[in-house]
C-alpha cells in the first residue's frame, strides 16, 4: 500500500510541477539581461502601456458590475415578460470573444459601414457618415470587454442572489427599507464574495486581452509584451514587461483580500432558510425589466451574430476563401488532445492529493492553478524562454540534438500550454467531482479487497462522468476562443477559426474576417447550450 501510496504521491507531485514550470519561468527571467528596447521603451511608452492596461481595466469593471449585477438581480428576483429565456440567453455572451466584438464594432460603425447601409436603404442618399458614432480605441474597447465577459459577473452574481434567504428580504421590509435601499444595504452586500469573484475573473480577462487592443492599435502590457518578442526580437523583455502584468494582477488579489478583513457575509436566522418567492412585474416595471434585457442580450450576442451574418451573405466568395474543413478538424484537434491531457491528469493530480492528504502536496496544487490567472501570451512567451533555457544549458551539454522543433512550434507546445492555462478550469471541476465522494466510501472499497488503482478506475471515475464531461465541455470552449498561445505556438499552417478571422482583421479585411468569426461564435454556442444546465441549476 505505501508503493501505491508513493506512485499517486509522485504521480500527482510531478503534475503540479509541470504546470508551476512555465510560471516560475516569468519571476526568474526578470533578472535576464535585455537589449537597448528595454531603456528605450521605459523612457517612452512604458507609462503608456501601463496607464492604457490601468484605464481599461478601471472602466471595464465598473461597466461590467453595472450590467453584471443588474441583468442578475432582475432575472433572481422578478418574474416578467421571457424573464426565464434571459435567465439563459443573458450567458451566451460568452460565445462572443473580445476581438470578435471588436470586429462587429468596427463593421457595423466604421465609414460605409453597416450602419451607413442600413441608412440609406431607408432614407436614401445622405452624408450619414457624418452623424454615425466611431467606437474605436479605449472606447471601443472598453464596449468589446464588457459585453463580452460581463456573464462572469452575472452568472455568480445570479448564483448568490438565487440562494439568498427570504428571511433576508423580509428583514428589510421590516426595517421599513425601499426595494432599492434592500439592494444595496442588504442585497449586494450579502452577494459581495460572489460579485467580488465574477469581477475577478474580469480583471484577469481584461489585463490578459490582447486580439481587441491590438485591432483597435492600443498599447498595453499585453500588446507590449507580443510586440517586444515577435518585432524586436527580445524574449528578456518580454519576461519582463511579463513580470510587471503578473505583480500587478497579484496585487488586485492583495488589495481586495485585505479590503475585507473580518467583513462577515452570511446571514444568521433562527428560521433556517426560507426559499425566497419571485416579484410578478406589471405594466411599466414589467416593460423597462424586459427593455432592459433584450438591450443587454442584443448587444451582447444578437449585435455581433448579426453582424458577422451580415458580411458573410454579403460577400460570400470569402466562404468559398477559406477551407472550413480543415479549419474545423484543426479546432477540434485541439479540443480532443487538449481535453483528454488535462482531464487525464487533473484526475490523477485530485486523486494523488486525496490519498497521500500531504501538504506540501496540497500547496504546491493551489499554487498551480494560477495558471488561468496569467495571460495566455505570457505563458506562451514563458514556456519559449523555459524550452530555450532547457535546449541549450542541458540537452545541448549532455550531447543530444535540439529539441526546440519539437516543442516550439508543434502541436505538442501549443497543448503543453494550453495544460498550464487552463489546468485550473479542469483541476477545480474535478475537485469539485471529489468533494461529493465521502471518505468512507474509499475504506469501504479497501475493506472489500480493492486497491488504490481499482478504487479509481471502477469507483471514483464512474461516479465523476458529469464533472468530466462538464470540465471537457469548458476547456472546449477556452479553447476554442483562445486566441494569443494559439497564434505564438501553432504550427506553420496550422490554423483555427480564431487565428483565421485575427489574421483577416490585421490585415484590415473585416468581411473575410465575418467567416472564421460567425463559425466560432457558432459553435462556441453551441457547447454553451450543453453548459447551461449546469450552469443555470437552481437545485
Amino acid at each position: 500500500m505505501l508503493k501505491n501510496l508513493n506512485i499517486w504521491f509522485l504521480s500527482s507531485l510531478l503534475v503540479s510541477v509541470g504546470v508551476l514550470i512555465p510560471i516560475v519561468t516569468v519571476f526568474f527571467s526578470f533578472f535576464e539581461e535585455t537589449s537597448n528596447y528595454y531603456q528605450v521603451l521605459k523612457d517612452t511608452f512604458l507609462f503608456e502601456y501601463i496607464f492604457n492596461s490601468f484605464t481599461l481595466l478601471f472602466c471595464v469593471l465598473i461597466l461590467t458590475f453595472i450590467i453584471g449585477t443588474a441583468s442578475a438581480y432582475l432575472v433572481s428576483f422578478y418574474k416578467f415578460p421571457f424573464s426565464d429565456f434571459f435567465k439563459w440567453g443573458l450567458i451566451l455572451s460568452f460565445a462572443v470573444p473580445p476581438y470578435i466584438y471588436a470586429y462587429s464594432l468596427t463593421a457595423f460603425f466604421e465609414n460605409y459601414g453597416t450602419a451607413f447601409t442600413i441608412l440609406t436603404n431607408l432614407f436614401g442618399e445622405g452624408e450619414y457618415n457624418k452623424h454615425i458614432p466611431k467606437f474605436d480605441g479605449v472606447l471601443g474597447a472598453v464596449l468589446s470587454l464588457s459585453f463580452s465577459l460581463y456573464a462572469y459577473v452575472y452568472i455568480l452574481s445570479r448564483a448568490s442572489f438565487l440562494y439568498q434567504s427570504q428571511n433576508l428580504i423580509d428583514l428589510g421590509r421590516s426595517l421599513g427599507f425601499s426595494k432599492f435601499k434592500s439592494l444595496y444595504s442588504l442585497i449586494l452586500p450579502a452577494a459581495r464574495p460572489a460579485i467580488v469573484a465574477g469581477l475577478s475573473l474580469v480583471a484577469m480577462e481584461t489585463l490578459a486581452e490582447f486580439g481587441a487592443v491590438d485591432f483597435f492599435s492600443i498599447n498595453t502590457l499585453t500588446t507590449g509584451i507580443y510586440n517586444s518578442w515577435i518585432t524586436f526580437d527580445d524574449l528578456a523583455f518580454s519576461n519582463r514587461l511579463s513580470f510587471f502584468l503578473l505583480i500587478f494582477i497579484f496585487a488586485c488579489f492583495i488589495i481586495e483580500n485585505f479590503s475585507r478583513k473580518k467583513a462577515k457575509y452570511h446571514f444568521n436566522s433562527r428560521g433556517g432558510f426560507k426559499q425566497k418567492e419571485k416579484i410578478t412585474l406589471s405594466g411599466k416595471k414589467s416593460f423597462f425589466a424586459f427593455l432592459f434585457c433584450f438591450i443587454i442580450f442584443f448587444l451582447s450576442f444578437l449585435f455581433p451574430l448579426s453582424q458577422m451574418l451580415y458580411w458573410t451573405i454579403k460577400f460570400p466568395e470569402n466562404l468559398f476563401d477559406i477551407d472550413v474543413i480543415s479549419l474545423t478538424l484543426n479546432t477540434i484537434y485541439l479540443v480532443i488532445l487538449s481535453s483528454i491531457v488535462l482531464i487525464l491528469f487533473s484526475l490523477i493530480s485530485n486523486y494523488g492529493n486525496r490519498v497521500s492528504r500531504n501538504r506540501v502536496l496540497n500547496f504546491l496544487s493551489t499554487i498551480s492553478i494560477s495558471g488561468y490567472a496569467i495571460p495566455g501570451v505570457i505563458l506562451a512567451v514563458a514556456f519559449i524562454t523555459f524550452i530555450a533555457w532547457f535546449d541549450e544549458n542541458i540537452v545541448k551539454t549532455l550531447g543530444f540534438l535540439s529539441i526546440k522543433k519539437i516543442f516550439i512550434g508543434s502541436v505538442l507546445g501549443l497543448v503543453l500550454v494550453y495544460f498550464v492555462r487552463f489546468y485550473s478550469l479542469a483541476f477545480n471541476g474535478i475537485k469539485s467531482g471529489y468533494e461529493k465522494i465521502n471518505i468512507s466510501v474509499d475504506e469501504s472499497s479497501y475493506l472489500l479487497g480493492y486497491s488504490k488503482k481499482k478504487t479509481f478506475m471502477n469507483i471514483h471515475v464512474p461516479f465523476l462522468r458529469n464533472s468530466l464531461l462538464f470540465v471537457a465541455i469548458l476547456i472546449s470552449l477556452e479553447i476554442i476562443r483562445e486566441l494569443p498561445i494559439t497564434l505564438i505556438l501553432r504550427p506553420f499552417n496550422f490554423e483555427t477559426f480564431a487565428t483565421t478571422a485575427y489574421i483577416s482583421a490585421s490585415e484590415d479585411l473585416l468581411e473575410a474576417a465575418a467567416v472564421p468569426s460567425l463559425f466560432l461564435i457558432l459553435i462556441a454556442t453551441i457547447f454553451i447550450m450543453f453548459t447551461s444546465k449546469y450552469i443555470l441549476r437552481e437545485k
